[in-house]
């Protein structure tokens, strides 16, 4: 998605890390910090995309008194090398990544912060290794299915008719009944202006159905890294089997989940969460917004997930100490 705007109200001051690294595995250099304070309770922020990479206004959204904040750019994306690479960069790597981190920071158990493609890796990465979650803060849910690629494809267009003319207007008439085949044949094309041509117009149809009032910044970089993994991602369902996280739900029925979700987030449509939560059972706590798209920055999911952190920080929720 776009890069938010840093003016928010009701985000916590800007931080700077007190750390920063990088982790390597294969030809991947993966770049993560850390920031707020060491002995608080590790929480790792999962951006989305896969692509979108991580943003100083991340940081923000995390009580630098209270939490140990981990930030990563998944391969491929952000600060991490080679940009927009997709060799050796599936969902199960993604996952060894953040068990490498847990382990390199001597961390017992983390909390996982997550919207849109970031719920799906918080997910994936809690089924992987549930004895190392100690809860999850989960917006804008996405499951990595056939359908809802289809639905960002196609349908999504039914709400956004035009920014879906200009999502399809590089495409060739015969080429349009397999968008994903058309634009993956471009996105990875040896022409370099054929592939940011592309990118710029996959970036900016996600970017105009993202909020449901005013728009988000332009993703500049990102751009070309957001086309080119998400185009990966979905070519290949996630790598993921059909239904394979609510299948596996029972893995983390017992811990705590909170779910935000935007009532008009047409990028992520509101009854995915509803079914999670449903699946889910009494440890999730489903809050629907009215008023709210898809971006993490709009005021009614913004004061819902800070809600959220404040409720998993309080000493009730913090039986278990923290390891620094």
């Amino acid at each position: 998605m776009a890069q938010p705007d840093e003016r928010q109200v009701g985000l916590h001051p800007p931080q700077i890390p007190f750390d920063t690294g990088y982790l390597h595995s294969g030809p991947h250099r993966i770049y993560y910090e850390q920031c707020g304070n060491p002995s608080g309770i590790p929480v790792l922020f999962l951006h989305g995309g896969p692509g979108a990479g991580c943003a100083p206004v991340h940081r923000r959204l995390f009580d630098p008194q209270r939490y140990r904040v981990l930030l990563m750019d998944q391969r491929g994306s952000g600060r991490s090398e080679p940009h927009a690479g997709t060799e050796q960069n599936t969902t199960a790597d993604l996952v060894a990544d953040i068990e490498t981190l847990r382990i390199r920071l001597g961390i017992d158990r983390l909390l996982l912060f997550g919207g849109s493609w970031g719920s799906t890796l918080a997910l994936c990465y809690g089924l992987a290794h549930p004895h190392r979650v100690a809860g999850f803060v989960l917006r804008g849910i996405f499951l990595g299915s056939r359908a809802e690629v289809n639905w960002f494809l196609y349908e999504m267009g039914r709400f956004f008719p035009e920014a879906h003319a200009r999502f399809l207007e590089p495409i060739e008439p015969a080429e349009r009944g397999d968008l994903l085949a058309a634009y993956a044949a471009r996105l990875n094309s040896a022409d370099k202006r054929t592939r940011l041509a592309a990118a710029r117009v996959w970036a900016a149809y996600e970017n105009s159905c993202a909020t449901l009032v005013g728009t988000l910044r332009e993703a500049g970089s990102a751009a070309l890294s957001m086309a080119v993994l998400e185009a990966h991602y979905f070519s290949h369902d996630c790598f993921l089997e059909d239904r394979e996280i609510l299948n596996k739900l029972e893995r983390i029925r017992h811990l705590p989940a909170h779910i935000i979700q935007g009532r008009h987030d047409v990028i992520c449509p509101p009854h995915t969460a509803w079914e999670l939560a449903r699946c889910w059972g009494p440890k999730a706590r489903l809050r629907i917004i009215d008023d709210a798209g898809h971006s993490v920055f709009e005021a009614g999911i913004l004061d819902q997930l800070l809600a959220a952190l404040d409720d998993l920080a309080s000493p009730d929720n913090q039986s278990e100490p923290h390891q620094p």
